[in-house]
């Protein structure tokens, strides 16, 4: 006979059977009756001290671990405080589970204390969101859920639980398999779609792979690399792309778009055909739409068809997981090419592409105050080759990604498609609960870590040894560059000169504080600080007058760069 269990009890169960071992959350009367069963269950839960901090928590999670992050919260200001980190993971397509308490059934509607309409708030920004009504098709909707998120162009999915039902009793019978009918997503690519993209490639002189957040999600890394290889292609990235392709490998390009390399820009304003794999081509990758790669045919490889030809004319669509296209097409593309010596073929290609690495590379002055790349890059030499980089938004996210070198995939947490400040720290914390044994660095503002500071807690409760990198110029940063760049000086409500002591803020919290002033401290305190076993906080006194290049300004071409 089925056992009778709570929907409470049922809920965790569920988790447990989804293979979840820890979750994060905020506890609330809509949800108490979850964390009173929460007691008897094998799960581990943390306790964050801000909603906001358990989605980006589980978000980081997830993508540090390939698996589905999931949080848990209350109902009203508990479900609205999530509605950031759930609009992050959507924007950047990461898989997660986010249970929301509502009010009892029998309140629904009534503007019940702590109520909101947390489904129709979501809508927008989830994969699917349900309202659970039957507490006997509680266990299909868990297993629907979790579904939904991993599979497919990954997302978030809420499901919000009534408090009645989490008391209510009913037998548990757990579905094994899941069945949707108005939900299929294709993995297999058309074979007729991979010819012509291998025609396409046989036939080009100046071929270049362009990778987004798709290739790291679908686990499509070592089958781009083995194209790159074989058929001597050059890789250039998104920003959600990083880490997907060694950053040190001789085919790498570097980072395109807004904040690009100059060399990367050039070769996708160069090329004659676009390999697009897992990328939506949004406006900062390409800049001007009306001249972008102009004299290139585009293959588009996505498994979510509304990303293929919305921005840009697409001359091969294909509609498949990334990793299945890649290994499918390589093979087709040795049966078509067995003739071609593709090494020949394309070296006037790469020879032009390095010419402008080596007449354009990511420099920066290195008179005045500390550079904040000359950290990243000291960050980069000091850290493991696993090392986990989380960021917040703005000039400390693109200075990781433009001087980091990432060798090893999801070692890069960013929130490219929101630009949500405040979600590297807890993003950081929940990456280094999925890998704790890797070294995992939240680069950060003076700005943005204020936003979510109160996860520090959190940190030091659960000793998670985190390591928290501020690049402080007393600002935030990228306003002030546009402001000055954009708006004739106008230095209107950036200036944060009013910041606390974060050496002290790290003492108060339980970790460890460190202060960086001068170039000459900086390698042997950050060495010093990176390899302690405790959780800390490295505040870095940077030239705060440096800004972002190059950049690409708002409505120009991707040759058009600022490049001081």
């Amino acid at each position: 006979m089925p056992k009778e269990l709570t929907g409470a009890q049922i809920l965790l169960e569920s988790m447990y059977r989804e293979g979840v071992t820890t979750f994060f959350g905020y506890p609330g009367g809509a949800v108490i009756d979850i964390y009173d069963a929460l007691a008897d269950s094998p799960l581990e839960h943390i306790l964050v001290r801000h909603e906001q901090g358990a989605v980006h928590a589980a978000d980081g999670y997830a993508r540090a671990s390939g698996k589905v992050g999931v949080c848990l919260v209350t109902s009203g200001p508990g479900a609205t405080n999530a509605v950031t980190g759930i609009a992050t993971a959507y924007a950047d397509s990461i898989p997660m589970v986010i249970f929301t308490g509502q009010v009892s059934s029998p309140l629904i509607g009534n503007d019940a204390f702590q109520e909101v309409d947390i489904v129709g708030i979501t809508r927008p920004c989830t994969k699917h969101n349900y309202l659970v009504k039957d507490l006997t098709k509680l266990a299909q909707t868990i297993r629907q859920a979790f579904y939904l998120a991993r599979t497919g162009r990954p997302g978030p999915v809420l499901v919000d639980l009534p408090k009645d039902l989490m008391q209510a009793k009913t037998e548990f019978v757990w579905p094994e398999e899941v069945r949707m009918r108005s939900y299929n997503p294709n993995y297999k690519p058309n074979l007729v779609q991979l010819r012509r993209a291998a025609e396409l490639a046989v036939e080009a002189k100046r071929p270049l792979i362009l990778m987004g957040g798709g290739v790291v999600g679908s686990n499509a890394g070592p089958a781009l690399k083995r194209i790159a290889e074989r058929f001597s292609i050059p890789v250039v990235s998104t920003l959600m792309g990083l880490s997907g392709f060694p950053c040190t490998h001789p085919l790498w390009m570097g980072m395109v778009g807004m904040h690009g390399a100059v060399y990367a820009n050039r070769a996708l304003t160069e090329t004659d055909l676009i390999i697009a794999v897992g990328t939506r081509f949004a406006d900062r990758v390409t800049g001007k739409l009306s001249v972008f790669a102009k004299n290139a045919h585009i293959v588009h490889v996505d498994i979510d068809p509304t990303s293929i030809r919305k921005n840009v004319k697409v001359d091969v669509p294909v509609v498949a997981d990334c990793r299945e296209t890649l290994e499918q097409l390589y093979q087709v593309l040795e049966a078509c090419a067995k003739t071609t010596d593709f090494t020949a073929d394309h070296k006037e290609w790469l020879d032009r592409l390095n010419m402008f690495r080596q007449e354009y590379p990511l420099s920066y002055s290195k008179n005045g105050n500390i550079k904040p790349q000359h950290v990243i890059e000291a960050l980069s030499q000091l850290a493991p080759e696993n090392t986990i980089i989380a960021t917040e938004v703005g000039q400390n996210q693109m200075w990781s990604a433009q001087f980091f070198q990432f060798t090893t995939p999801r070692t890069w947490l960013t929130s490219g498609g929101l630009g949500t400040m405040g979600y590297g720290l807890p993003a950081a914390m929940g990456a280094q609960c999925a890998k704790p044994d890797s070294l995992v660095v939240n680069v950060a503002g003076d700005g943005s870590i204020q936003m979510n500071i109160q996860e520090m807690a959190t940190i030091v409760e659960n000793k998670l040894p985190v390591k928290v990198l501020i690049l402080n110029n007393c600002n935030l940063g990228m306003v002030r560059q546009w402001q000055e760049l954009f708006y004739a000086g106008n230095y209107m409500a950036t200036c944060m000169t009013g910041q606390p002591d974060f050496v002290k803020l790290a003492e108060a919290y339980g970790a460890e504080g460190y202060r960086i002033v001068h170039e000459s401290e900086l390698m042997e305190t950050l060495a010093k600080a990176l390899s302690s076993p405790n959780p800390a906080i490295i505040d870095v006194h940077i030239d705060r007058e440096e800004k972002v290049y190059p950049m690409v300004p708002a409505g120009a071409a991707l040759d058009e760069m600022l490049l001081t």
